[in-house]
């Protein structure tokens, strides 16, 4: 029995594929080559597309690092939203889980890619412009967690500023990672000493709100 003939695509369709391919191409360059070393021309052969079809959807270079730092951002902030948000209902640790989910959301190449666009926003007005922006954006996902679990008390003082401090251990012990890395094992020690600190803080927080 013949099979039927795949649909083709629409251009909307082909349009958004091209985009993705490049946008994608782009953070795995940034992670694997650093800022400096993404080059449109290394972008174009690991998307798979003509260089006319770069041009055309970002003109420079500085066009598609922008638009890669907005599609780097909302993957960070869709993933850390979607994780396990039942598991972390039914925990016998919530508080535990919680950290370690931050934890999470800093591993691996979304977070690297991220690294290197903050470093090269050091001396990039317009990238730091965009980059600042759009990682307000991560931030305001993880509130949005937090409201899931503590209601308008997530808009507290405190809790933000508790919270802030929290992203900041993170951030900081994954960009020492960077100048000294080291085996899974010591890895997971270092993650382990800050957590037990963090948790200090965050048991001062009121439970979570009856779900």
């Amino acid at each position: 029995m013949p099979t039927s003939a795949r649909p083709r695509r629409t251009q909307e369709e082909r349009t958004a594929a091209t985009r993705r391919a490049l946008l994608d191409a782009t953070v795995e360059c940034l992670v694997e080559h650093g800022y400096h070393g993404t080059t449109t021309t290394r972008v174009v052969e690991r998307a798979g597309v003509s260089r006319g079809a770069q041009v055309h959807h970002f003109p420079t270079k500085n066009d598609l690092v922008l638009a890669a730092v907005e599609h780097l951002a909302r993957k960070r902030a869709d993933r850390f939203v979607r994780q396990d948000l039942e598991r972390l209902r039914a925990s016998a640790d919530p508080i535990g889980d919680a950290l370690d989910l931050l934890w999470e959301s800093h591993q691996g190449p979304l977070f690297e890619a991220s690294m290197e666009l903050w470093v090269a926003a050091r001396t990039d007005p317009d990238l730091r412009e965009h980059v600042a922006r759009l990682e307000r954006g991560v931030t305001a996902g993880i509130l949005e967690l937090g409201e899931v679990f503590l209601g308008d008390r997530v808009s507290d003082a405190e809790f933000r500023g508790d919270l802030y401090v929290m992203l900041e251990t993170v951030r900081g012990l994954r960009l020492l990672m960077f100048i000294h890395p080291t085996t899974p094992e010591r890895t997971r020690a270092r993650w382990q000493r800050s957590k037990d600190r963090l948790r200090l803080i965050a048991e001062r927080w009121p439970g979570p709100d009856p779900v």
